[in-house]
């Protein structure tokens, strides 16, 4: 595969080239932690950085590439993130949870990226900086294993080693050697440049389900019954994909109800009703233990959460089956379906997914075109 967001990584090239690497000029930063300028000097020393690391060059070219674009967007939302506080110091809260937002949308719609590509550089852009507070996270343990699943540990302990020297602070001794730290516990756990090998996809889920569960815990398998959950944004073939390959199973479908009742999707006060009247049909499914597909967007953790845990609790084995064509495609198949979805809404709700991830159900799925 010889994929590479460009061949010029000149940086002033960059900045000509893409918006959001011109808005990295006159970002603030604390010069406390970053005293050599804005977000666009930080992160052309980043780039710098990494290349002359010996870790990086050891590296074959497809992951030197997508470590590098994590590099270029690891701090892309401190534009809309940094604030200057009251008492004068300057911070970007959440600006590595927005980023993997942004690269995301970035890498598919302008940037055509494969998926596991573009999901491997979101999830770095997203924990970059774990290596760096892993020991003040609540659970260490869950934390690195939870990364693991979604990035190489080695490719992240890379991209914070170049962040922390591609600043100039008085504490950079201190926080290479939180990397350092990170870099053994992985090992520790299993999880160095690896994903952490649960027994069963059972097993995993429950761990990420549950406070006091172990990862090496291997739980009988007293499942009953199935369900399907389809995750997909709007037009990118759910219910082709249904017909293909779920035909004949029982299906429950909130745009089925609300076309049956004659109700809009815009209509914000019909859909407590609609959740409800799709609620009872899969409970009866559920307690008769008859399989059966969960038709309907589900591009959010939170959306995704409640039916997984409303179905986990009948004790059906949960599937989820996200899917996903080309971005030129999508908007075509939506152009051509008979209920169109405005692309100005098909781009708000691009830039709110959230790809389903391994550990939130029993088992999980990716269905690419």
């Amino acid at each position: 595969m010889n994929w590479t967001l460009t061949t010029n990584k000149d940086f002033s090239h960059l900045a000509d080239t893409y918006p959001w690497v011109a808005e990295m000029h006159g970002v603030p930063q604390d010069p406390r932690h970053h005293s050599e300028g804005d977000v666009a000097t930080h992160t052309r020393m980043v780039l710098d950085a990494l290349t002359a690391l010996p870790g990086y060059a050891a590296l074959n070219a497809m992951n030197r590439e997508l470590l590098w674009a994590a590099a270029l967007l690891h701090d892309v939302e401190k534009r809309s993130t940094t604030v200057t506080e009251p008492d004068g110091s300057i911070t970007s809260r959440g600006h590595a949870r927005k980023g993997e937002f942004t690269a995301r949308q970035l890498l598919y719609r302008d940037i055509p990226t494969p998926f596991a590509i573009r999901e491997h550089i979101a999830a770095l852009v997203r924990y970059h900086g774990l290596p760096l507070w892993i020991t003040e996270k609540p659970d260490a343990r869950r934390a690195v294993i939870e990364a693991s699943l979604r990035v190489d540990t080695r490719l992240l302990s890379l991209l914070a080693r170049a962040d922390v020297l591609g600043r100039r602070c008085a504490d950079q001794q201190d926080l290479l050697e939180r990397i350092d730290f990170f870099d053994a516990y992985c090992d520790e756990q299993q999880c160095w440049g690896k994903p952490y090998a649960f027994a069963s996809g059972y097993g995993r889920f429950l761990y990420f389900q549950r406070e006091d569960a172990v990862p090496d815990y291997e739980p009988f398998d007293d499942l009953k019954g199935e369900v399907v959950i389809l995750s997909g944004l709007p037009g990118m073939g759910k219910n082709r994909y249904l017909n293909t390959h779920y035909d004949g199973w029982a299906t429950v479908s909130l745009d089925d109800i609300r076309r049956k009742h004659k109700l809009k999707p815009e209509d914000a006060s019909a859909t407590g009703w609609v959740v409800q009247h799709a609620k009872e049909q899969a409970r009866v499914y559920l307690r008769k233990g008859q399989p059966f597909v969960w038709n309907a967007t589900n591009t959010t953790r939170q959306m995704r959460a409640q039916w997984i845990d409303l179905f986990a609790a009948y004790k059906a084995r949960v599937t989820v089956v996200y899917i996903e064509v080309p971005y030129d495609e999508w908007l075509q198949q939506n152009r051509n379906r008979e209920y169109v979805v405005p692309e100005a809404v098909l781009s708000r709700m691009l830039l709110k997914l959230e790809v389903p991830l391994l550990h939130e159900a029993h088992n999980v799925q990716y269905a690419l075109g």
